[in-house]
């Protein structure tokens, strides 16, 4: 087996040799020859197929890692799942979640969901909250919205069976991470904190996370406190940082328990959930911004080859308003404007006003009004005279002023382009004439 696979993966790497980006033909010869050399050396028909659709998903349109051609790359993959597979024999790892009802564990679930599966593994979340209402149909609603599976059993399953049962799924299901969704209370009690010491035993995380609530605030410690005396929790995850917590609450923690802090959770968002960097968090305490934090999330949601046309288009002064809309449609993407805003350094008093925009439906007025020009008045929107202001406007269910300032809006943007382009910066606020000011 490992000589016929190595000689075909050497063939993958000298074909693709020289090649900027692996196409999807590129792919399927590749995949070819992988899933021969597999069923050569009598691996099992549905485990070549499941090991082939793996290796295609990752290899798919990914980004080349320094110092990789693509051929590499592909080698690389192999390399990962094949780890991944022989691996599998073993335990999967279990991240336990833990906190009081209310904290945001069954969302975190999902996040960690979201960012486990960015990162090449094959996630199971399991439903252990079995007291709250309703808990296990909204991680089941969850998973089949960012697609990753979840394990539940039937109403009345004690806690510890359906830990024990999803631990053994994963293994079946050839999953190699467990999230653990654990029930909580009102308050810390006894009955809460017995079952999962009991739940802790017979799963034996790799990692218990303990979900606080940033809003409440210095209760947040002592709530740290307790879980930490009855269970060995080895990081926090801050939710709710989005709010009006102002990071009273990380100091707070980590001074007092020394449990180091892994994320915060940013909206509800399925992608809303940062590792946590210390630094950055001390730069959004001091009003500093987080541009780190900024370009992290660009580069996960942006479609980088629209973003390059337009940059170009732009550094060209031939930005038209179809490139304004595919901007605004990109920035919605990024998660709630005014978190965006605050990551900017010296922007921070503009967020409020920013997300205001935004919720008073600022942004979809002006695709609205986008939407309802003709694609010559996208392109050329000098064209657009009195009579077309009148027809956009009654198209986008909007007024005449509103398509004014639109207009006004794009026409400064175009002068900003023009003036960096020559070296120049212009007088007056671009950026707030984007969030509604006149």
């Amino acid at each position: 087996m490992f000589e016929s696979l190595s000689a075909r993966l050497q063939g993958v790497v000298d074909r693709l040799r020289g090649k900027a980006k692996i196409t999807e033909a590129d792919l399927d010869v590749a995949l070819r020859e992988i899933r021969l050399a597999l069923l050569e050396a009598d691996v099992n028909f549905r485990v070549v197929k499941e090991f082939v659709a793996r290796v295609r998903e990752r290899a798919l349109g990914v980004d080349l890692l320094s110092g990789l051609n693509p051929g590499q790359q592909v080698v690389k993959i192999v390399h990962d799942e094949l780890v991944a597979n022989l691996d599998l024999g073993g335990r999967p790892s279990v991240l336990m979640l833990v906190g009081l009802q209310g904290s945001g564990k069954t969302t975190t679930v999902a996040k960690l969901g979201v960012r486990l599966r960015k990162e090449g593994k094959r996630p199971l979340m399991v439903a252990a909250d079995v007291y709250r209402p309703a808990a296990v149909d909204q991680l089941v609603q969850l998973g089949d919205q960012i697609g990753v599976e979840v394990h539940s059993r039937p109403v009345g399953t004690p806690a510890l069976e359906v830990a024990r049962s999803g631990l053994e799924a994963a293994r079946q299901r050839s999953k190699d991470v467990v999230i653990l969704d654990t029930a909580g209370r009102l308050h810390v009690d006894d009955a809460m904190m017995d079952e999962l010491v009991r739940i802790a035993g017979a799963v034996t995380p790799a990692e218990t996370l303990l979900v606080v609530d940033a809003m409440t605030g210095q209760e947040a410690v002592r709530v740290a406190e307790a879980f930490n005396a009855r269970l060995p929790v080895t990081g926090l995850v801050l939710t709710k940082m989005d709010g009006d917590a102002r990071g009273g609450a990380a100091l707070s923690i980590r001074s007092v328990t020394g449990i180091p802090i892994l994320y915060i959770g940013t909206g509800e968002r399925p992608d809303g959930l940062e590792a946590f960097h210390p630094d950055r968090l001390a730069q959004r305490i001091l009003g500093m911004g987080d541009v780190l934090s900024l370009v992290e999330r660009v580069q996960e949601t942006v479609d980088r080859d629209e973003a390059e046309r337009v940059a170009q288009r732009m550094m060209e002064s031939r930005v038209s308003l179809e490139d304004f809309r595919s901007q605004l449609q990109q920035i919605k993407k990024l998660g709630p404007i005014g978190q965006l805003v605050q990551m900017i350094p010296g922007a921070g008093q503009m967020a409020s006003a920013a997300q205001t925009a935004v919720d008073n439906g600022e942004l979809r007025r002006v695709e609205a009004i986008i939407d309802s020009m003709t694609v010559e008045e996208r392109r050329h929107p000098e064209l657009i005279k009195a009579s077309r202001r009148r027809r956009i406007a009654s198209g986008s269910g909007t007024s005449t002023a509103d398509v004014n300032r639109v207009l006004k809006q794009f026409s400064e943007m175009q002068r900003l382009m023009r003036s960096l382009g020559g070296g120049r910066l212009p007088a007056g606020n671009a950026f707030r004439g984007l969030l509604g000011g006149h």
